[in-house]
């Protein structure tokens, strides 16, 4: 890929006035971990969701292009300068570090954005991802110009990706997303979180449940691949079966490229947990939630998305598989965790928290003596288990 790389046309950039150093977000969809991060926006123009804790008390800002140009323009520099070290000096890399910066101060390339082409490049240099939280509230003009200066130096890249809201994309033109399908944006990640109007106003979520069909299916027409983000637990106790039920509706009329799932966690930085404290919100329980779940995929029919379970919060990552054929496996995975007894539970519950069992079918490994020790060594009982996986998923946000 390197070699290849080498090959493609590079021009040596202007300096660019007030640049502040190469940029990088906080966050991204765990399917892009191998992605080149490039930063586009600064944090959240919505920033009012209940739930979310990830850009509270910060401010957005949309960067000059200038900036993003800029930081590509790094990143395509450390990339060269990689690719003659490897073939040069096998040995740049001293304990030290002397000499690696050494060629980054005679080069001008920021430390940070070498250590992230590095990494893409051992990743084999497949994706890009937009950041911050909504990269499409960018003018489309804007966004072609970034989208256009990244294809001229890495044609060869598989996918670039973004963040984008519903309320958004509702405002761009069919043909807007087109030009920017055409330019090489082919995925785009969305939380739908509920198609539920009840939920979503509740959370603050700024958009409908009809925006939310309208704009996935806009998406879709494009030809650009969606995943849609469902959250099961965001209507409580109190409208558990309206999210479900309402949200399989809404991801019926979208027929999304992906559905991915990411249960709820309610961290003390958010309104929601406010909510919940003064029990203005009732938190539903781990098995209450599975519960949900197949209440949702009982309800998913018509359509050909993907379900993916691809985040630590999940307690049953196993939930994965291509409708309508996989539909049976997964509701077959829900019920086997529904029917063990209430001492399994709290067995797998436990472990799964900890990181122990990757998926339910570890329960009767060898892993088990480990839980079960764990959980008499922390007076783990079934009255205060939720109390514990509380505080575990909270610090995994």
């Amino acid at each position: 890929m390197l070699k290849y790389f080498g090959e493609c046309k590079y021009m040596e950039m202007e300096e660019r006035d007030q640049y502040q150093g190469y940029e990088q977000g906080p966050i991204r969809p765990p399917s892009e971990d191998l992605s080149l991060l490039i930063r586009v926006t600064r944090n959240c123009p919505w920033n009012r969701c209940s739930f979310c804790p990830v850009y509270k008390g910060t401010h957005f800002s949309v960067r000059p292009i200038e900036h993003v140009l800029k930081d590509i323009d790094q990143i395509v520099r450390a990339i060269l300068l990689i690719q003659s070290i490897l073939e040069e000096d096998d040995d740049f890399l001293d304990p030290e570090l002397a000499k690696l910066n050494r060629y980054l101060k005679r080069n001008k390339i920021d430390k940070q954005a070498f250590f992230d082409a590095l990494f893409w490049c051992s990743s084999g240099m497949r994706s890009i991802f937009l950041q911050d939280a909504n990269s499409l509230v960018l003018p489309t003009k804007k966004l072609l110009i970034i989208l256009n200066y990244l294809k001229d130096f890495f044609p060869f890249v598989e996918r670039i990706t973004s963040y984008a809201r519903s309320q958004t994309i509702y405002t761009k033109s069919l043909f807007e997303l087109v030009q920017l399908r055409n330019a090489g944006l082919n995925r785009l990640h969305i939380g739908l979180e509920s198609g539920s109007d009840t939920v979503l106003k509740f959370m603050h979520k700024g958009v409908t449940k009809q925006q939310h069909i309208e704009a996935g299916k806009k998406v879709m027409e494009a030809g650009i691949e969606l995943s849609e983000y469902y959250i099961p637990g965001l209507g409580g106790r109190e409208h558990w079966l309206e999210h479900a039920i309402e949200s399989a509706d809404a991801l019926n009329r979208i027929n999304p490229t992906f559905i991915r799932i990411r249960t709820l966690a309610i961290p003390p930085n958010t309104p929601l947990f406010d909510d919940w404290k003064s029990e203005r919100f009732q938190k539903c329980t781990d098995e209450e939630i599975v519960q949900e779940l197949l209440c949702f995929i009982q309800h998913l029919d018509g359509i050909t998305s993907t379900i993916k379970s691809d985040h630590i919060l999940n307690l049953l990552p196993e939930i994965e598989g291509k409708l309508p054929e996989d539909k049976p496996k997964m509701i077959s995975i829900i019920n086997e965790f529904l029917s063990l007894s209430p001492e399994e539970k709290l067995i797998y519950q436990v472990g799964r928290r900890m990181g122990t069992f990757q998926s339910l079918s570890e329960l009767n490994s060898g892993l088990k003596l480990f839980v079960k020790n764990n959980i008499e060594r922390h007076n783990i009982t079934l009255s205060n288990v939720e109390d514990f996986i509380n505080q575990v998923m909270s610090r995994k946000l």
